[in-house]
């Protein structure tokens, strides 16, 4: 299972980047293979500000439909456009090419609450 060290994680298996004061998610590897093939990804968030735990897309996998969670209190800059057409490179690239958005965060002090990477391989066991 891939969990990279210098990423964050939540308890509902989304990952962040920072950089900066800009967040980078997307959906973890053990996610993804949870999920199965990945044939859309939806966010109609963009330009919102959106709290820590609220719903800001869904992505749908042959067999389910799962909501996304924000991770921090944020403004959604950007959504990953490519995945509009190429959504499997959720499945390929979890922590690359298949982000899902960019945040402006509001409170960067948040990133302390989520999981290390330690932490979160011990939730997913």
């Amino acid at each position: 299972m891939n969990i990279p060290a210098e990423l964050k994680y939540t308890k509902d298996h989304e990952w962040i980047r920072i950089e900066g004061n800009t967040a980078i998610v997307g959906v973890t590897d053990f996610a993804q293979k949870e999920l199965g093939d990945i044939v859309y990804v939806e966010v109609e968030t963009v330009d919102e500000e959106i709290e820590a735990g609220e719903v800001f897309g869904t992505v749908e996998a042959v067999k389910t439909v799962s909501d996304l969670f924000m991770p921090i209190s944020g403004t959604i800059v950007e959504f990953n456009e490519s995945l509009e057409s190429e959504p499997e490179k959720v499945n390929a690239d979890a922590y690359g090419e298949g982000w899902m958005i960019k945040i402006e965060m509001n409170n960067p002090a948040e990133v302390e609450t989520l999981l290390s990477a330690e932490a979160y391989e011990e939730l997913i066991g």
